[in-house]
């Protein structure tokens, strides 16, 4: 069984937002001229391009995952060992964009996420991601028991 868990887009909240502007005006210029698909696949692609992970329980291989388009999952699958193990964290997200060249405004997104370590404690890459300590207590634990691992 494969579980898919949505981490963050990948360009942030502007790069989204702006690129859901372009496929907007490219669906509208593609109207006018041809060259507005091109427009529409740029903004696509930055609108809807996420980070993710896939876990193979059966296999116990996992991935990070970066999905083209939303839909389209690349990444390199890692093998599981038994000396890997899970961890929590706490995750801090800051964007920072300009309005009017020189207005800053800053968006700011914290939460606590699932992350996998090497037998070292080093952290190879985060698994999931929650908004509250104790939802985040009961999957560490059920996730460690899927893949039979340590939690740290």
């Amino acid at each position: 069984m494969i579980i898919r868990n949505k981490l963050d887009t990948a360009f942030g909240p502007f790069g989204s937002s702006t690129g859901f502007f372009l496929l907007l005006g490219g669906i509208l210029a593609t109207i006018y001229s041809f060259f507005g698909l091109i427009l529409v696949a740029i903004g696509a692609f930055t609108a809807f391009t996420t980070t993710g992970s896939q876990i193979d329980t059966v296999k116990k291989k996992i991935r990070h995952a970066n999905y083209l388009f939303g839909i389209i999952p690349v990444g390199k699958w890692i093998d599981i060992t038994a000396d890997m193990k899970l961890g929590l964290g706490k995750s801090h997200k800051g964007y920072k964009a300009y309005i009017r060249g020189t207005q800053p405004i800053g968006i700011h997104y914290n939460d606590i996420r699932i992350f996998l370590y090497n037998a070292e404690n080093k952290q190879i890459m985060p698994i999931q991601k929650f908004n509250s300590y104790d939802t985040s207590i009961i999957a560490l634990e059920k996730l460690s028991v899927q893949l039979g691992l340590k939690m740290i």
